[in-house]
């Protein structure tokens, strides 16, 4: 039996790459206007805007195929050996991103290098949510699953907390004009910097004790197979990480957007209210975690869907109608909470309920489904719904109309 210690070391190495990841679809998505003039310049800056976060969705697509073919690898060849290829891939794609020239110097390339960017990111990212969320649940005591599994969305928030601290650090040193021409590359530097540290802490990864005692690991015809004859609870998953993706990439990577382009609130602002946000979600998170091993999954996902839907437009809509940081705030930590409540509960369920022998390739593929399909593209449809319906709570609508209704034939406890 490893030592609480020793496990907790082992959580710390699986869940680093996850906060790269998490780091740099943030920071694309906090600074989507700055991209958008540097990659995308219009006369219309509604349309600038809109081809920025078009392209923010577009790594998402990637997913799906990222979750069938990395996820099969994993689940054939070993989480570790997966999970050090997907970092590999990101690492690639935050490069293009960082150093890529604007339009201005090389024209038609700079778009389109950038989302040959985000499209490697996107298809690393189909297994790496799937390789870490299984690895935890394979070392995590029986009795301590939800807890342990919390932890990978938890190192996504700590790369929240750390976008919006240098969020608020560049608006504060830089000016408005500096921020938008050049500074917006800064953050990216960083997640170029720190790739070589955390692909040397993964490299320190041990095989999970449960795959390594199986005898049999499925080839990708066996995955794809085993995969097609189990799609009902793959598409049932994916219903169930709707929720999750939607009010997560609101209430985190579009907030600073929504706040200064809709609410007209400062830099300073939008950036604090994001970094206090990933706060409350890491604080969350493992309890709700905690809690489902507790009381189980089920009573969670149904007491957060129900207040959900109860509250979400209401929030917004009480938020549009006098913009203030206050408001944004209360607003956002009331999601927040019931962010964490359902995702503490939901990702470990969703690596109970499917299949043993493709467990990585089954949670991928519905994860990013879910993420493909609505999660990835909230700030590109937020943005179109707050204009097309001249409403600045339509985000909110959103929110509302893909909270799933969690079902008694799920397979959850």
């Amino acid at each position: 039996m490893k030592s609480t210690q020793g496990r907790g070391r082992m959580v710390f190495r699986v869940v680093s790459g996850n906060f790269l990841e998490m780091f740099d679809f943030m920071i694309y998505g906090f600074y989507a206007s700055s991209i958008a003039h540097t990659f995308f310049p219009s006369s219309n800056a509604f349309a600038s805007l809109m081809l920025s976060l078009a392209t923010f969705g577009a790594g998402f697509l990637m997913r799906p195929i990222g979750a069938i073919v990395l996820g099969a690898y994993i689940d054939q060849h070993g989480r570790r050996k997966g999970l050090i290829i997907t970092l590999g891939l990101m690492a690639v794609g935050t490069v293009l991103i960082a150093f890529v020239p604007g339009y201005a110097q090389i024209g038609v390339a700079a778009p389109i290098m950038v989302l040959v960017g985000r499209l490697l990111q996107g298809f690393s990212a189909g297994a790496e949510l799937g390789g870490v969320s299984v690895y935890l649940s394979e070392i995590a005591p029986a009795n301590r699953k939800g807890f342990f599994v919390s932890w990978q969305s938890a190192s996504q928030q700590v790369a929240v907390i750390v976008a919006g601290a240098m969020g608020i650090g560049l608006s504060t040193l830089l000016d408005n004009e500096a921020l938008h021409q050049w500074g917006w590359r800064l953050p990216f530097l960083f997640g170029c910097l720190i790739v070589p540290a955390i692909f040397f802490i993964r490299r320190s990864l041990t095989e999970t004790p449960e795959f390594a005692a199986r005898t049999h690991h499925p080839d990708i015809k066996e995955v794809l197979h085993s995969i097609w004859g189990n799609m009902r609870v793959v598409v049932a998953g994916a219903g169930l990480v709707v929720m999750t993706t939607v009010s997560f990439y609101l209430i985190t990577a579009y907030t600073p957007t929504f706040a200064k382009t809709e609410l007209h609130l400062s830099n300073f602002d939008s950036f604090l209210v994001t970094m206090l946000v990933g706060i409350s979600n890491f604080i969350w998170l493992p309890v709700m975690g905690a809690l489902s091993d507790r009381i189980g999954r089920k009573p969670l996902l149904i007491f957060s869907t129900v207040l959900a839907i109860a509250t979400a437009y209401p929030s917004l809509a009480w938020l549009a109608s006098h913009p203030s940081f206050e408001r944004l705030l209360e607003v956002e930590l009331w999601l927040s909470f019931l962010y964490g409540t359902y995702n503490g509960a939901m990702v470990v369920a969703l690596t109970e309920v499917m299949p043993v022998a493709v467990r990585t390739t089954g949670f991928s593929l519905a994860y990013s489904l879910a993420t493909a399909t609505f999660g990835g593209f909230t700030p590109v449809v937020c943005t179109y719904l707050i204009h097309a319906l001249d409403n600045r709570a339509a985000p909110g609508i959103w929110l509302w109309v893909f909270w799933p209704i969690v079902t008694t034939d799920s397979g959850l406890s």
